[in-house]
């Protein structure tokens, strides 16, 4: 019943065994992945993934840290991947202001660019905010996408507005970590018909994993401290994630 809403198995951290790792994966409680590009030769990869596992879907676009190397035509190149009927959303998008490498004028100009050309496809958004809350909703707000804003880091007031505006919160290991004081609370106040579950895999693996590469079947001991927390099953949890995925993501068919 583990449906990843994010992950990165185009990694280099995957290169040894990716093929063995997925699919064991898919022969335990997986049934599903969306593999996230972050950049054109990511987002490639992703489709590939796409094309080779039944039960992997890909996601393609450019991350905040990425936009001052996009090609010239790099939306025409987004639009190419998007015609493939296993390409079901843009992203991972964003604003990532943390370490203030990339003009952030150009963060928000690229973000705009994508933001629209997912209104103009009708694809579902997958959203990088990292130390840019107040930018990330204004433009939210200024394009109404529908969308998850992934491995979410804000207060629980940003959460009320996502949701407000008809998007997902996207929570992952962070929610495990010891120090994790306002991601439980997001957690716990977010509607469970707007939870997305994630790994940003093979990033943020959660405790007892923490420091480990990360992979889709640990998402059960995120969701273990979410039930905890909201005090219901965790066959409940799972399966509203799922739900929830399958809803936005409308061209994902899993059992």
């Amino acid at each position: 019943m583990i449906f990843d809403s994010h992950a990165h198995y185009d990694d280099a951290a995957f290169d040894n065994d990716r093929d063995d790792l997925i699919c064991r994966l898919f022969n335990t409680d997986v049934c599903g992945i969306i593999n996230v590009g972050c950049n054109i030769q990511t987002s490639k990869a992703s489709v590939n993934l796409a094309r080779r596992y039944p039960l992997i879907w890909a996601a393609v676009g450019v991350h905040p840290q990425e936009v001052d190397s996009v090609p010239p035509d790099y939306l025409d190149i987004l639009s190419s991947f998007l015609a493939e009927e296993k390409v079901i959303a843009i992203g991972e998008i964003g604003l990532d202001y943390h370490y203030d490498e990339t003009s952030r004028e150009t963060q928000k100009a690229k973000f705009e660019e994508q933001v629209k050309l997912a209104k103009t496809l009708d694809v579902p958004v997958i959203i990088h905010d990292r130390d840019a809350h107040t930018d990330t909703i204004e433009i939210l707000k200024k394009y109404a996408p529908k969308g998850v804003v992934h491995c979410f880091s804000g207060s629980v007031e940003m959460a009320n507005e996502v949701v407000n505006l008809g998007m997902y919160v996207g929570l992952g290991g962070v929610v495990t970590f010891k120090n994790a004081k306002n991601p439980v609370l997001v957690a716990k106040s977010v509607p469970l018909d707007r939870i997305l579950l994630e790994t940003d895999c093979p990033y943020l693996a959660p405790e007892p994993n923490r420091g480990s590469r990360c992979d889709s079947s640990m998402i059960k001991f995120t969701a273990d401290k979410i039930a905890l927390e909201r005090g219901i099953s965790v066959e409940e949890l799972l399966r509203g994630a799922k739900e929830n995925a399958l809803r936005l993501f409308s061209k994902i068919s899993v059992k």
